[in-house]
C-alpha cells in the first residue's frame, strides 16, 4: 500500500457523445486521503459518472466531453489506474477467471506485480475481506454476498489509494448486504484507503461515513457534510429531491394480504432448470391469484429468478407444469411455456433482472412503443400510452436518449414501462426496485399497486422487504438450495 489518496474536483462535469445535457456538471470538492465518503443523488444525478471519472474510465472526446478539473493526487485519474480500485454493483461482474485465487491475483498480474509478492497480497486480502474457502474454490459456487467480496478482493490485493464502490449490495440479499458492509468496513480500516461508495441503502452505510457529498440533479451539489449533521439539518430537502434518508417514512399505503380467490397461474410438482437438465428447486406447489401479488423472496442462489421466468413461460418446465387459467388460454392451450411471444405480449408480461436485455430500439420513445404496436395498437394510441408512461416514471426529459445511455435507475424505470405499456395480466419482475432512489421507488410501487387494482397480478422477486410490505398479496419464500445453479 502505497498510502491513502486526494480527490480533487473543480467544476468537474462530462457530457456523453450524443446526449444533449451533461450527465454531470459544475461538480467542486476535495476528499482528503482515508476520507469515507457516501455519494448520494437522484437517480440520473451523475453518480455513476462522477465514480467512472475518478476511475479514469470515460475514454476520450470521441465518448464524451469533458469540463472543469478532476484529479487524483494531482493527476488526471486515467494516469492513476493503479491506484484506484472500483467495484461494480453486479457480483457476477466482477468474476474473471474460475479459481478463488486466480481471480484475486488477477488484478495484480496486470500490474506487473513481481510473482513472488502475488500469493502474500492474495491472502492478506481474502483475509481481509473474511472469503474463507479454499483457493483453488471455483468461482461459479460462490453465492453472490461472496461473489462480490471476492471482487473486493480483487481490488484490495492491487493495493490502491482509492476504493470506489458502486452500489455494491445492490443485487444481494439480506445476509450478503451484512457480509459485504463488514467486509468493506474491515478491509479499510487495515489499508487505510479512501473510500467513496454509491449506495441507495444509506442506513447500511451511514454510521461508516466520515462524510456525505449529495450531487444535484441540474448540477453542483445540494448537500455536503458529516453524515448525521448533512440528514439532520437538510433530511426533508433531501428526501424531497429523491435521496434515501435514513429514517424517513414512506408515505405510501399497503395493500392487503391476498385471501384466495381466482388463480390465474397455478404449479403443481415443478421442478425448474436454467439448462433443461439440473434442476434448481424441485416439488415446488403454489398459486398466482388475480389482483393481488405473489413476492418471491429468498437468498442469492435459491432459484427465485428460474422460478420467475419458469412462471413467466420463458424457461420450460422440467418436471410438472405451469398452466394458466382458461381466460388467458392461447391457441396453444394453458401451458403459457408453449405460447408465442405475441400470445405472451398481452397475456405475461416479464422485467428481467438486467434491464438491458429487452431494450430494443434507439431511443426511449420508440422502446415505449415496440409492445403497444405488436399487440395492434394504432399510433394514437400507442402515443397516450407511451406518454403516460414517459410522464409517471419522470423519463419525458429522456424521451430521445438511446436506453444504454441511462443511469441504472432509469433503465428499471424503462424496462418495467416497457412491459407495462401492453397492458399484461399477469406481470413477472425480477428485482423491480432496484437501484432507485426515493421518488422513482415510490413511483414503481404505486404504479404496481395500481395494476393489481385494476385486476392483474403481479409477480415480484425482491430482496426489499418494504416493496413486500406496500405490494401485500402473498409472500413466497424459497429456501436455500444446495450447490444450486442459479444466481438468484
Amino acid at each position: 500500500m502505497t498510502g491513502a489518496a486526494r480527490i480533487t474536483a473543480d467544476g468537474w462535469g462530462w457530457r456523453y457523445a450524443g446526449r444533449r445535457l451533461p450527465a454531470v456538471r459544475d461538480v467542486s470538492f476535495t476528499i482528503e486521503p482515508g476520507e469515507r465518503v457516501l455519494l448520494l443523488g437522484a437517480s440520473g444525478a451523475g453518480k455513476s459518472t462522477l465514480l467512472a471519472g475518478m476511475a479514469g474510465l470515460l475514454g476520450g472526446a470521441d465518448e464524451g466531453e469533458m469540463s472543469g478539473d478532476l484529479r487524483v493526487d494531482g493527476a488526471p485519474p486515467q494516469t492513476q489506474r493503479g491506484r484506484v480500485g472500483l467495484v461494480l454493483q453486479d457480483p457476477d461482474a466482477g468474476v474473471v477467471l474460475s479459481r478463488v485465487g486466480d481471480d484475486v491475483a488477477f488484478g495484480c498480474e496486470n500490474l506487473g506485480v513481481p510473482a513472488s509478492e502475488i500469493p502474500g497480497r492474495v491472502a492478506d486480502a481474502l483475509d481481509a475481506v473474511g472469503l474463507e474457502v479454499p483457493r483453488d474454490h471455483p468461482t461459479k459456487a460462490l453465492s453472490g454476498g461472496q461473489k462480490q467480496r471476492l471482487a473486493l478482493a480483487g481490488v484490495l490485493a492491487m493495493r490502491p489509494g482509492i476504493l470506489l464502490l458502486d452500489e455494491p449490495t445492490a443485487n444481494l440479499d439480506p445476509a450478503g448486504v451484512v457480509e459485504v458492509r463488514r467486509a468493506v468496513e474491515h478491509a479499510v480500516a487495515r489499508a487505510g484507503a479512501t473510500l467513496v461508495v454509491i449506495e441507495h441503502r444509506t442506513a447500511v452505510w451511514a454510521d461508516l461515513m466520515t462524510r456525505v457529498i449529495v450531487v444535484g440533479a441540474d448540477g453542483g451539489l445540494l448537500a455536503d457534510g458529516p453524515p448525521a449533521e448533512v440528514f439532520a439539518a437538510q433530511g426533508a430537502e433531501l428526501a424531497r429531491a429523491g435521496v434515501w434518508v435514513p429514517g424517513a417514512a414512506v408515505d405510501l399505503p399497503a395493500l392487503a394480504p391476498a385471501t384466495g380467490g381466482v388463480a390465474l397461474l397455478s404449479a403443481r410438482g415443478l421442478a425448474i432448470s436454467r439448462d433443461g437438465r439440473m434442476p434448481v428447486r424441485t416439488g415446488i406447489d403454489l398459486t398466482v391469484p388475480r389482483s393481488a401479488a405473489t413476492v418471491i423472496t429468498g437468498p442469492n442462489g435459491a432459484g427465485k429468478s428460474t422460478l420467475a421466468l419458469t412462471l413467466a413461460g420463458l424457461l420450460p418446465e422440467l418436471r410438472g407444469q405451469v398452466e394458466a387459467a382458461s381466460e388467458l388460454a392461447g391457441r396453444r392451450g394453458i401451458r403459457p411455456s408453449r405460447w408465442s411471444s405475441r400470445e405472451l405480449l398481452t397475456r405475461i408480461g416479464t422485467v428481467f433482472q438486467d434491464p438491458e436485455h429487452q431494450f430494443l430500439a434507439r431511443n426511449v420513445r420508440e422502446e415505449l412503443a415496440v409492445g403497444p404496436r405488436a399487440a395492434g395498437l394504432d399510433d394514437a394510441a400507442t402515443a397516450r400510452i407511451v406518454d403516460e408512461l414517459l410522464d409517471r416514471l419522470g423519463l419525458s426529459a429522456l424521451a430521445l436518449a438511446n436506453p444504454f445511455t441511462l443511469s441504472g435507475g432509469q433503465k428499471r424505470r424503462l424496462s418495467v414501462a416497457t412491459v407495462l405499456a401492453t397492458g399484461p395480466r399477469v406481470v413477472v419482475l425480477d428485482e423491480p426496485t432496484f437501484g432507485q432512489d426515493r421518488r422513482g421507488w415510490i413511483e414503481l410501487v404505486r404504479l404496481l399497486q395500481e395494476q393489481i387494482l385494476e385486476g392483474r397480478s403481479v409477480v415480484a422477486v425482491t430482496h426489499d422487504d418494504d416493496v413486500a410490505h406496500h405490494l401485500g398479496g402473498q409472500r413466497v419464500a424459497l429456501d436455500p438450495v444446495d450447490d444450486a445453479a442459479e444466481a438468484a
